[in-house]
């Protein structure tokens, strides 16, 4: 058994260990001492104030909300139960920013700052269906390039027993951080540094799948991949400037196997930390 990788100095985990937990927690105030008689004209005389409006998104974290995107997801075709389940339990609205918080269960990808988005919920669902393929069990251990917001690394710790994501844009990869920290995923770690070169470390990874689009899948992550382990990743392809369509590649004992399926539109792969 491979001995499970030791962590650079660089690497931030979600997992945010003995720091308290205030978020929600009500704050005491001093009692207004009322007489008997002064209360009983206040309720005599005077209906209850009205609640206050609610804030914008308000009801977002239902989960009928989730359901609704879920059952959607489900029409368009995605049939795998633990995908479906996962991107039912995660919520995408807390992964975006509040001025779009009403359009978060859309199927509409938004953006994040830094010239980045957050993938269409049927984008991300059919990735992650399209890793897993129709296995039973969950995966392994997978590499995510491109963190983002984190929301598909969020999703994907539910579908995987370890995930390794790593961000080459510093602001996301603080702001995906901040946004998973309330989840304390112990599988999830957070990795500041070049997708390109992926993370061979955490290698052989059972699955991987990039947020970001090249002209080929660079060498390095088919390096990574186990033997019987399978990349999505979107690639340009011939036609128009920038057109770029899904690409599945599967690492098998006699070789690599690649399939080209629908267009996709996701940035482009860059190589650095910035």
């Amino acid at each position: 058994m491979k001995q499970r990788p030791s962590f650079p100095a660089r690497l931030d985990t979600t997992l945010a260990k003995n720091r308290p937990n205030t978020v929600g927690k009500p704050v005491a105030t001093p009692a207004k001492t009322v007489t008997p008689t002064a209360a009983a004209a206040s309720s005599a005389h005077k209906r209850p104030a009205p609640l206050p409006a609610p804030p914008p998104g308000h009801g977002m974290d239902s989960s009928a909300v989730r359901n609704r995107m879920v059952q959607k997801l489900a029409g368009q075709g995605i049939t795998d139960a633990q995908v479906l389940g996962a991107m039912g339990t995660i919520e995408r609205h807390r992964f975006v920013d509040s001025a779009l918080v009403n359009q978060a269960y859309e199927d509409t990808s938004l953006p994040i700052g830094l010239g980045q988005t957050i993938s269409k919920p049927g984008v991300v669902s059919r990735m992650l269906e399209l890793l897993r393929n129709g296995n039973p069990a969950k995966l392994g251990r997978v590499l995510e390039i491109g963190t983002g917001c984190g929301y598909q690394a969020a999703v994907l710790s539910l579908l995987a027993t370890e995930v390794y994501s790593i961000e080459r844009l510093r602001g996301l990869h603080d702001k995906a951080r901040d946004n998973l920290r309330h989840l304390r995923l112990a599988n999830l770690h957070l990795l500041f540094g070049d997708g390109m070169v992926g993370y061979a470390k955490g290698a052989p990874y059972a699955g991987i799948i990039a947020a970001a689009g090249g002209e080929a899948v660079p060498q390095a992550w088919v390096d990574q991949l186990a033997v019987g382990g399978r990349l999505i990743a979107p690639v340009v392809t011939a036609g128009a400037p920038g057109a770029q369509a899904l690409l599945v590649l599967d690492k098998t004992p006699q070789g690599v196997r690649q399939s080209l399926l629908e267009a996709v539109h996701f940035v482009p792969l860059k190589s650095g930390v910035a």
